[in-house]
């Protein structure tokens, strides 16, 4: 990692869709900054959907599914079915060795952070991939009377019924890690991705220490709208920003991180905060590199300004 690493706080597929872009771009400068607050486990593996996720994409091994490793086989999520297993959470059968191999080496007593340093280590990554915290935090819902672990939430509800309270619980006792604190303390910019701002983005924000860092960061802190033409690409950031109080649009999006950005990339107009209006959907390997081109640009033009 360089003495000016590009880092990106990121969740779900438009924060690993942009710091795969991004690859392109600053190639091994690049540090992600993951969420770990969906993590679960299950089968007796320990998985972290979104820092693996973003690894897959970086190391252009994501299937087309979206999710999950390229060409993966499901022969054991299969066996469990023969045996009467209700398998909620389908898992390939590569995915599920990496979070057992995981849960083997969190069980004996490394961090998360290395035990995630070892995927990208392994599929010949330069980038980082770190987790906002080695603690364990988990996103809850209070949805249809009940609180839901937030995979439970998502699969098997489907996300559906009126949201009355989100949590991340455990948050009170994680802290920032010292990678993640060292990185933004030298990041020339720092890129929150077009994920979801209540429960991609927001737990990282929630953990002790990351919004101190990003405050005194020497770089500017711009964020990726994942609203793009006026809709949600994809999941349920409609919803959560609506139970958060803020309404689906770039500038809903620039009112949940509440001072924290230097600017803001969207495809339609921003009033009150430095903006670049472009088109930001990701689609294909040349819109992500274009995007995070002009990410990276934007935030060098804010860098220079004399009021920061």
């Amino acid at each position: 990692m360089s003495e000016s690493p590009v880092v990106i706080l990121a969740g779900g597929t438009g924060g690993a869709k942009l710091a795969r872009g991004m690859l392109d771009v600053v190639g091994d400068d690049l540090v992600v900054v993951a969420n770990t607050a969906d993590d679960v486990e299950i089968y007796g593996a320990y998985v972290s959907p979104d820092p693996d996720l973003c690894t897959f994409w970086l190391a252009d091994r994501i299937d087309e599914r979206g999710w999950g490793l390229d060409g993966d086989t499901f022969n054991v999520m299969d066996g469990l079915r023969e045996l009467g297993v209700d398998v909620w959470f389908n898992l390939g059968d590569r995915d599920l060795a990496i979070g057992v191999e995981r849960a083997r080496r969190l069980a004996a007593g490394e961090r998360l952070t290395d035990a995630l340093a070892s995927l990208t280590t392994a599929l010949g990554l330069g980038a980082r991939v770190l987790p906002m915290a080695d603690e364990p935090v988990r996103t809850e819902v209070d949805a249809e009377g009940r609180i839901w672990p937030f995979q439970e939430f998502m699969i098997r509800a489907p996300a559906a019924g009126p949201i009355e309270d989100v949590r991340f619980a455990g948050v009170g006792e994680a802290r920032a890690t010292p990678e993640v604190l060292d990185a933004l303390s030298r990041a020339r910019a720092i890129v929150i991705g077009p994920s979801n701002p209540v429960i991609s983005i927001g737990p990282i924000l929630a953990v002790p220490g990351i919004r101190e860092a990003l405050a005194s960061a020497p770089g500017p802190v711009v964020a990726v709208s994942p609203i793009v033409g006026g809709q949600v690409v994809k999941g349920p950031t409609e919803r959560f920003l609506a139970w958060a109080g803020h309404e689906a649009s770039a500038a809903g999006v620039a009112e949940a991180y509440d001072g924290l950005l230097d600017g803001i990339v969207a495809d339609e107009p921003v009033p009150g905060l430095p903006a670049l209006r472009t088109d930001t959907l990701m689609d294909a390997p040349e819109s992500r590199r274009r995007v995070a081109d002009e990410v990276l640009a934007f935030a060098g033009a804010l860098a220079t300004r004399s009021d920061r």
